[in-house]
């Protein structure tokens, strides 16, 4: 019970992100370019702590560090770019699709030769993906969030994908972003936006908080849970930042959402569940 408790929690706190930056830039209570290095500041702060305090040190070297770094720039400022005009729900729903068709395509170039399901459970899955971006579909706002969405979800899947070499998930991910920090001033220096006590304390919270602590969190609670669980749960998180959205936004809830929902995760729930039920049912007979 308390296993299911925590796992809650940090689905929660993973939505969680979608509702804060929401609020955030959508309320123009911050800049998106400012939301993304307060949140990148905050996070990288968190995590050197739960480093230190956990493992005993940091080390900023070690393989893949280079993609991760890249791939979570880009998921840190599209992600807050969405949101500009993205609903919740919506945004947290493209980019998980977005996430898992870039780690499909990731394996393929990797060498890897899926079995057939998961080429259909993908194949649903971005199917539901362009239902949603198609201009008659249910994205508000305009392309340019929903380009800014398919980015983070191209850059969260890479950086999944270079994770994959890290021996220690939670040492990576700090690494990753005291090395990112630094860089995403960059782009704060050329366009720096306003910026106001409310929308760095809800950074401040996004990256600190749901950000640094659900990850550790995560990472603790990842090596209990069968991989089919994991990835089931998982899929809770877009429902739980459309319902966030709903309760404390007041965003709408669409039919088009929910059916495109459906879409999506129940292509990503073929893709990764699929495989593994038909190899346990073929064992068992």
């Amino acid at each position: 019970m308390k296993l299911f408790a925590w796992v809650t929690v940090v689905m929660v706190a993973f939505a969680a992100n979608s509702v804060l930056n929401r609020a955030a830039v959508g309320a123009g209570l911050i800049e998106p370019v400012a939301f993304g290095v307060v949140r990148l500041w905050a996070g990288a702060a968190m995590l050197v702590v739960l480093a230190l305090v956990l493992r005993g040190g940091l080390r900023l070297g070690g393989a893949g560090r280079g993609a991760g770094v890249l791939g979570l720039l880009a998921y840190i400022f599209g992600f807050s770019w969405a949101y500009v005009a993205l609903p919740s729900g919506l945004g947290a729903l493209i980019l998980f699709g977005m996430v898992q068709v870039t780690m499909f395509a990731g394996s393929l170039i990797g060498g890897e030769r899926p079995p057939l399901l998961r080429w259909v459970g993908a194949g649903l899955a971005f199917a539901g993906l362009m239902w949603l971006a198609w201009p008659s579909g249910g994205a508000s706002g305009g392309v340019w969030p929903v380009v800014s969405m398919v980015i983070a979800g191209m850059g969260w899947g890479v950086y999944s994908l270079a994770g994959r070499k890290a021996s220690d998930a939670l040492g990576s991910t700090a690494a990753n972003f005291v090395i990112a920090a630094p860089l995403a001033l960059l782009p704060m220096g050329i366009h720096p936006g306003a910026m106001t006590g409310g929308g760095i304390a809800l950074a401040v919270l996004s990256g600190a908080v749901t950000s640094g602590v659900g990850y550790a969190l995560w990472y603790a609670v990842l090596p209990r849970l069968d991989g089919a669980v994991a990835a089931v749960a998982q899929l809770t998180v877009p429902m739980i930042a459309a319902l966030g959205g709903v309760l404390l936004l007041g965003e709408p809830l669409t039919a088009t959402f929910l059916m495109a929902s459906a879409v999506i995760l129940g292509g990503v729930a073929l893709s990764v569940l699929g495989p593994r039920y038909f190899a346990r049912s073929s064992s068992g007979s």
